[in-house]
């Protein structure tokens, strides 16, 4: 369990540098990084990441899929964990 979330605490903060590197090129005008790709990393285990990364550095808070998804893969993300402590719990 404990290397659940420390995997997830690693590809979160993997995810928010991205969203964090996105916004830049945003600013600058500079090549950006595809919304599938932070999608992407939000899905497999970086949401929270993506979720601070949103509101911290103002990025995609006016996308739906960003808005409405991050929040969604958080819920599924925090069930699958919640499942598989019960797993190892009653192993």
């Amino acid at each position: 369990m404990g290397q659940s979330l420390l995997a997830i605490l690693v590809i979160s903060t993997m995810t928010f540098i991205l969203y964090a590197y996105d916004k830049r090129c945003a600013q600058l005008d500079l090549w950006r990084i595809p919304e599938s790709i932070l999608l992407f990393m939000a899905a497999a285990g970086g949401a929270m990441g993506a979720l601070a990364a949103m509101y911290i550095c103002h990025h995609k808070t006016k996308k739906s899929c960003f808005v409405n998804g991050i929040p969604f893969m958080i819920v599924c993300h925090t069930l699958l964990l919640i499942v598989l402590a019960n797993m190892f719990l009653y192993e």
